[in-house]
């Protein structure tokens, strides 16, 4: 079991670099008997495994999810996944090229709701930011 508790302590450091402190504190207190063990799942798994890997960067992987949450249409996730830039070293421009790509292959309408959903997360970001 101490590979499972590595990955899961690996994940949780991981998750709170990518997504922040607070993104993750809230997590963890929404979590009820019901959401822990998929709780448990993402953090060893997403976490602890992939996104641990030092394969590519966080840049790159950041690129590559938001265009797959985008191609697949998971909107909430890909607004996460935009503000867990500013961790990730993935820029505006990154972005806009990831988006670019899921407009030729996932389709424009993905891409363009995409776009939306990542100009707001942007406007929210620089809201924190002045505020």
């Amino acid at each position: 079991m101490a590979d499972a508790q590595d990955r899961y302590a690996r994940g949780m450091a991981t998750r709170r670099a990518v997504l922040g402190e607070r993104y993750v504190d809230a997590a963890v207190a929404n979590t009820d008997p019901f959401t822990a063990d998929f709780q448990k799942l993402i953090t060893e798994s997403a976490w602890g495994t992939v996104w641990a890997r030092d394969t590519i960067s966080r840049r790159e992987r950041s690129m590559l999810t938001i265009a797959l949450l985008a191609a697949l249409g998971h909107h909430d996730e890909v607004a996460m996944h935009v503000r867990a830039t500013r961790n990730t070293g993935a820029s505006m421009d990154d972005i806009k090229e990831a988006l670019l790509h899921v407009a030729i292959y996932a389709g424009v309408p993905a891409a363009n709701h995409a776009f939306k959903v990542a100009r707001a997360a942007y406007a929210e970001m620089q809201d924190d930011k002045a505020g």
